[in-house]
């Protein structure tokens, strides 16, 4: 039993240090596995001291790298504000390079403070733009002078670029000759209805900026503003090597920008024809409701390529020039998310609020809960991009707003993070980490949106648990790629060929408006359901994509797909239907759940539908009747409503495990397959499972402990064994674990330990409560020790008991409730932390015949600490901005919370097995 104590700490430590030992089955750790925290400076205030303080304690706790934001200053620290860039800045940029390189850690940084990207080297002809379409009413015999002005009063820096004058029977007049005119007049010839286009700007500024960043918002559509943007950087970074790992661009928050100065040039270049001579029904004012959606889809499309092609391009071009990599937040943009994901290096999502599991004893408060919950289809967005190009990494912004303040567990975290990895995520950022100088007093600086991962929180000390569990799982998320068998293609048209609005801004907070009612979503969510793993594939993508025996190639870097599916859609790329013909022609199996209707957009219209009726012909299918399918060259195509049926009869077999309640991910790495098994059911699965890969051994790396196992198999089943809220990494290889895993059968209770104990506090504040002798475990804030109610920090509990050890039997100790987090000592050894549920830990080889002492460090939250402070009135909370704010954005106040449950409350049980 010593040899595998020995064992256990050695898999920790070389965890830990970044080594590992091939038998143990454990890729060596990188930086990159770790998780990052997204790190505000708070009016870049900051120090060498301070800074290389914080960095070490980053690294201690097991953070591999910090994501650099400047945001807004805290009050009364105004002398020590640095100006973003400025030389003053960029020496505090270096030396935390020269710091984190020191500890084996890397930087990011964000190329802008706050956020969307703007500053003061935006002046208004490279501000965020708009399209302003205004409307005169003119009698016969009226003029309008000139130059022509905007209605809003507001707009001072604008461009007329289209005028047209429409009579009463919408026959139009082309006044653009007037556009450039600066005086004289013109005279309605009739009563007409004259529509100008201008060019103006929003106002938008950027939000939350740092001392030096203020400015108007970037107009990321425009090709002159874009460099300009980047050449400030330019300048201040003087071609030096800078040792950034990554540049940083947030998600795409640039409120009603939706044009450029040259749009109507771009335009006419993309789609080849004005869209200025189709201004009536582009506005909505003509009798022809599909032909104004066609425009808007035109319209919406060029939007797209601009995007890509004046500022996504550009932006990775500027990180490569700087041997640094590209990240950038797509939601929100106004475009086909996955393009875009896929324009820059990292594709990063964003996980906002948090989710409902069923796993017993995870709270969840009312006051949490939104109106949408975090999704995890919508993190398949960037993972799909990542995937289909055959890159490495999807990043996360993960945790904002996941609780109210100050009331976030580590157990919270657990399944949330979680849902990432098995969407696909593998490269965690904590939202977020505030730097903050030693000698502001608790709770410090805080940013008024995050979890607050920082040092002076109560859990700090126990962080290292989870993000030790983190660096585990992206181990394996990092070494392999995802297997997944079919590209699901996502119908942008029928997003983007509607009449209604201007740019489509595809939010986080809006998928219950774009994306939860179409059959899209449906139909990715049945098939996850069954079994399946899928991405999601684009029109780019699938004219990129090659076929070969049968199989879809979409890189040369990603691992093929077997089949292409198409949920039911109306609107179809007749480019892209060729393509998909010429797939199937080459020996692809393509689905169609209904076939498309009609093309998108406006541009040479009949002849295009011409030929999407003639490609829809070709496929022979009778008109009205289901489930029908056609070979096609060497492939085949359905048309069928039963998806699962036709997958079957081209035996692309689902996974079978979610029949369990078990959810997964299937990864490879060579001839080796894992499987990333979670459990966020109501109870332990116990099951005999088979897994669709085949190999000699199974193996499990156990992701909460870093022990690996050998899992005995009979006819390819394997039984698991997962309580609730714990998860499995299984490995199916030529490789196998050397210790044999023992199941927890005849589980029998050999110690009740809910008494007698001692407890000591011993970190933490606003005071030290006094050491109190338990009769039974409850919630410190009921002891009635005023003391006690205030505090947040860590206590410890103490006591002996004693059992006879017998060797054959293994033994499990169970805390039961915990609030929130907790160390474990037996006999003085390390038994780790325990900060998720079910709360468990084998102790078998710290346990010795007799009697036995157990110390458990359990800390809080800060909340109750919070709450003192609020009913004593102290001004914790004093910032140049939006200052801080509750989760519901009203200003916040904890001084009437109730406290909350802190400590050890239990049962608290020893198991043998």
């Amino acid at each position: 039993m010593k040899k595998i104590y020995i064992s256990f700490l050695l898999v920790c430590n070389l965890l830990a240090s970044g080594r590992s030992i091939a038998q143990d089955l454990w890729p060596a750790i990188t930086k990159e596995m770790k998780p990052w925290t997204r790190w505000w400076w708070l009016g870049s205030a900051v120090d060498r001291p301070n800074v290389e303080r914080e960095l070490t304690l980053f690294e201690k706790s097991g953070f591999g790298g910090v994501e650099i934001t400047p945001i807004y200053g805290a009050k009364g620290f105004e002398s020590n504000y640095l100006s973003f860039l400025s030389p003053q800045w960029m020496n505090m940029l270096a030396v935390t390079t020269d710091k984190a390189g020191t500890l084996g850690m890397g930087v990011d940084i964000n190329l802008g403070t706050g956020w969307p990207f703007g500053g003061p080297q935006i002046k208004e002809k490279d501000a965020a733009t708009k399209l302003i379409l205004d409307e005169f009413e003119l009698k016969k015999g009226e003029k309008i002078t000139f130059p022509l002005k905007p209605k809003d009063p507001k707009q001072h820096y604008f461009f007329l670029q289209a005028l047209r004058a429409f009579r009463s029977d919408n026959s139009e007049i082309n006044l653009d000759e007037y556009i450039s005119k600066t005086t004289g007049t013109w005279e309605a010839p009739t009563d007409i209805r004259l529509s100008a286009v201008f060019s103006g700007r929003t106002g938008q500024k950027v939000k939350r900026a740092a001392p030096g960043g203020e400015g108007y918002t970037l107009d990321h559509l425009g090709k002159q503003s874009v460099g300009s943007y980047f050449n400030r950087f330019a300048e201040a970074f003087k071609g030096k090597p800078l040792h950034v790992h990554a540049f940083f661009n947030d998600s795409y928050e640039v409120y009603g920008a939706n044009w450029t100065d040259d749009f109507l040039q771009s335009f006419e270049r993309i789609k080849g024809y004005k869209l200025q001579d189709n201004l009536l029904d582009f506005a909505g004012r003509g009798k022809d409701e599909a032909k104004t959606a066609g425009l808007k889809s035109d319209y919406r499309e060029v939007v797209n390529a601009l995007l890509t092609q004046n500022f996504l391009n550009p932006f990775t071009d500027f990180a490569h020039r700087y041997k640094a990599i590209s990240k950038n937040q797509a939601h929100g943009s106004p475009g086909n998310l996955i393009d875009l994901y896929a324009d820059t290096d990292i594709a990063e999502c964003e996980t906002f609020g948090s989710s409902s599991f069923d796993i017993p004893g995870l709270r969840r408060d009312t006051a949490d809960i939104r109106n949408v919950d975090p999704d995890p289809m919508m993190a398949k967005f960037a993972t799909s991009a990542t995937n289909v190009y055959g890159k490495k990494y999807t990043s996360s912004e993960t945790f904002t707003w996941l609780t109210e303040h100050f009331k976030t567990s580590l157990s919270q975290t657990k399944p949330e993070v979680e849902q990432l990895f098995l969407a696909g995520v593998n490269h965690v950022f904590y939202h977020g980490t505030t730097y903050s100088p030693k000698n502001v007093p608790f709770p410090g600086w805080l940013f008024y949106a995050s979890v607050n991962f920082v040092p002076q929180n109560s859990f700090w000390d126990h962080l290292t648990g989870l993000n030790q569990y983190i660096t585990r799982v992206q181990s394996i998320l990092q070494s392999s790629r995802a297997d997944n068998e079919l590209l699901v293609y996502w119908p942008i048209y029928d997003i983007w060929n509607n009449a209604k609005g201007m740019d489509k801004a595809l939010k986080v907070h809006d998928v219950d408006d774009w994306l939860h009612p179409t059959e899209f979503y449906k139909q990715s969510v049945q098939l996850q359901k069954r079994g399946y793993s899928f991405d999601f594939a684009t029109d780019k993508i699938l004219a990129g994509t090659t076929v070969n025996d049968g199989e879809l190639h979409t890189s040369k870097d990603a691992i093929p797909y077997r089949a292409i599916y198409i949920p039911a859609c109306h609107y179809f790329s007749e480019v892209t239907l060729q393509k998909i013909l010429e797939m199937a022609n080459q020996g692809a199996t393509v689905i169609f759940q209904q076939l498309p209707r009609e093309v998108p957009g406006y541009n040479q219209l009949e002849k295009r539908r011409t030929l999407f009726n003639k490609l829809i012909a070709s496929l022979g299918f009778e008109k009205d009747k289901a489930n029908q399918y056609t070979a096609f060259g060497k492939g085949k195509i359905y048309l069928t409503t039963d998806v699962n049926s036709a997958l079957e009869t081209e035996q692309i077999a689902p996974e079978r495990i979610n029949q369990t309640g078990l959810k997964f991910s299937r990864r490879i790495a060579g001839n080796d397959t894992y499987y990333y098994l979670v459990n966020h059911s109501k109870q332990m699965v116990d099951r005999n499972i088979t897994l669709n890969a085949k190999a000699a051994y199974y193996s499990l790396l156990d992701p909460q402990t870093g022990r690996t196992y050998q899992l005995p198999s009979i006819d390819g089943k394997i039984r698991v064994q997962i309580p609730s809220g714990y998860s499995w990494i299984v490995l199916v290889s030529e490789q196998q674990a050397k210790e044999p895993f023992r199941y927890q059968d005849e589980s029998i209770q050999v110690a009740q330990l809910d008494r007698d104990w001692k407890v000591r506090f011993v970190a933490g504040g606003p005071v030290l409560p006094k050491p109190q002798k338990l009769d039974r475990l409850s919630s410190w804030t009921e002891w009635g020790d005023k003391d006690a109610i205030n505090f947040s920090g860590t206590a410890a509990f103490e006591k002996t008991f004693s059992i006879h050890k017998d060797q054959s039997k293994s033994y499990l100790l169970k805390l039961g409730r915990v609030a929130e987090s907790a160390r474990v000592y037996i006999n003085g050894k390390d038994a780790g932390v325990l900060w998720s549920i079910p709360f468990q830990q084998d102790i078998t080889t710290l346990l010795v015949d007799g009697e036995n002492k157990i110390r458990i460090e359990v800390a809080n939250l800060m909340a109750n600490r919070i709450r003192h402070l609020d009913q004593q009135k102290v001004q914790w909370r004093n910032y140049h901005e939006i200052n801080f704010v509750n989760i519901n954005y009203k200003n916040f106040d904890a001084s009437d919370w109730k406290p909350m449950e802190s400590g050890l409350i239990g049962p608290v049980t020893l198991w043998s097995y």
